[in-house]
């Protein structure tokens, strides 16, 4: 009965599942996003430049995706078209179909641009839109970027306290959209000091993600667009990097690449590249090495030693990768910078995990540190530049951390 009734369903070109279900996808992230949000025209010469930068995620127009896939970038397309509203409205309907039709097998093709910072009340619009391009395009992400923790109850349509509201919010997220890829911003450098929900925010969305099974991405800031926020130096993005890595980020998108209005960024009205740009570079290619080391493995938890901010963790007393000597506890203190360390731990995907790899990072910006990190065996660091495993002596090493900076390290094998 099942049978007959599924080949007259096919025939009829229907399915057993209702309309709100989505397709099964089949979109992987391959290798991790590095991105930006907020760029030039996608001509060869911006390819080039962005290519050159580490960048392997571009912003298209359709009329823009041979360019990206000359320079070997993956492209989120971007197009009007894609949008709820399109699914009401038979001839708009009828244009998307052709326009997933037209590049749905383009080589440089990646991600569909949806919505930025949505509200609750629009998750069911943005599911089902999701699962109509699932299902006519399986192998791409349909991408949605989400508000960070200091959005207000209205903008997330979610209440109660922060936690509660944001919590709330992810959670129904998940569970509505199904979303292949958690992404939200968080700004964190205000001409006043330090925001102190960004680790609150990191690890809120970590552990959604691990909930839900899926990778995230952080866009972080690398300029000012109004008076109240500071544009970012090397040593600041390279703690937005490090810090994203720690807690299991797959994904990193900087705000802005070059934009009107917008101070500091990674180029200049004219193209020319900046300051930042040319410290991004590196960080970018260490992005990309470290999250492609990490992305067989779960993030099994995120600590902090020395100063907790809200939000964090402390480093268990028995943790499996410690440093030695232990700094002494430090007081949090709202707009102040963040001191010590932040340690991710790693390991293979199961329910009795043990952390085989870890991310130190330097949550100094603002000067180097030498810390000895102890581990359960062997130690080996991951040269993000080279790309290889340097094999140490002993179950200790010495280590060297610029400010912000941080190192992988594993257990050798």
């Amino acid at each position: 009965m099942k049978t007959r009734t599924l080949v007259f369903l096919i025939a009829l070109g229907l399915t057993l599942s209702s309309t709100s279900e989505a397709a099964e996808s089949r979109w992987r992230i391959g290798t991790p996003i590095m991105t930006y949000w907020a760029g030039p025209p996608m001509t060869d010469a911006t390819a080039q430049q962005m290519a050159e930068g580490g960048w392997n995620l571009v912003w298209c127009k359709e009329s823009e995706l041979d360019a990206a896939r000359r320079h070997g970038l993956r492209a989120m397309l971007q197009d009007g078209l894609i949008s709820p509203k399109t699914l009401d409205n038979p001839e708009a309907k009828a244009k998307l179909d052709a326009l997933i039709q037209r590049v749905r097998k383009h080589p440089a093709l990646y991600a569909y641009f949806l919505q930025d910072e949505p509200s609750a009340s629009q998750f069911s619009d943005l599911g089902r839109l999701v699962a109509y391009l699932r299902e006519r395009d399986p192998h791409h992400l349909a991408y949605i970027n989400l508000f960070p923790t200091y959005a207000n109850n209205k903008q997330l349509g979610n209440e109660g306290d922060t936690v509660t509201a944001y919590k709330e919010h992810l959670r129904q997220f998940v569970e509505v959209v199904k979303p292949d890829l958690l992404s939200y911003d968080h700004y964190h450098f205000s001409v006043k000091g330090d925001h102190e929900q960004y680790f609150l925010n990191l690890a809120m969305i970590r552990q959604a993600a691990l909930d839900a099974r899926r990778p995230f991405l952080n866009i972080v800031q690398a300029c000012s667009w109004t008076p109240s926020m500071r544009v970012p130096n090397g040593d600041e993005l390279r703690w937005l990097v490090y810090t994203s890595l720690a807690y299991g980020a797959q994904g990193l998108s900087y705000y802005v690449y070059c934009h009107p209005k917008h101070e500091g960024a990674m180029a200049q009205a004219d193209g020319t590249p900046t300051e930042l740009y040319r410290a991004a570079q590196s960080f970018n290619r260490e992005f990309v090495a470290i999250a492609s080391q990490l992305q067989p493995l779960r993030s099994l938890g995120a600590y902090h030693v020395d100063m907790v901010p809200p939000g964090a963790v402390s480093l268990p007393p028995d943790a499996a990768f410690r440093l030695d000597p232990s700094p002494s506890e430090a007081e949090f203190k709202a707009l102040e910078p963040v001191k010590g360390f932040a340690l991710g731990y790693f390991g293979k995907p199961g329910s009795k995990a043990k952390p085989t790899h870890v991310v130190i990072v330097n949550l100094d910006y603002k000067k180097s540190a030498t810390p000895t990190l102890v581990g359960p065996g062997r130690l080996a660091v991951f040269d993000a530049t080279e790309n290889r495993w340097v094999t140490g002596k002993s179950n200790r090493m010495d280590l060297y951390l610029p400010p912000g900076g941080g190192a992988l390290l594993r257990i050798q094998r």
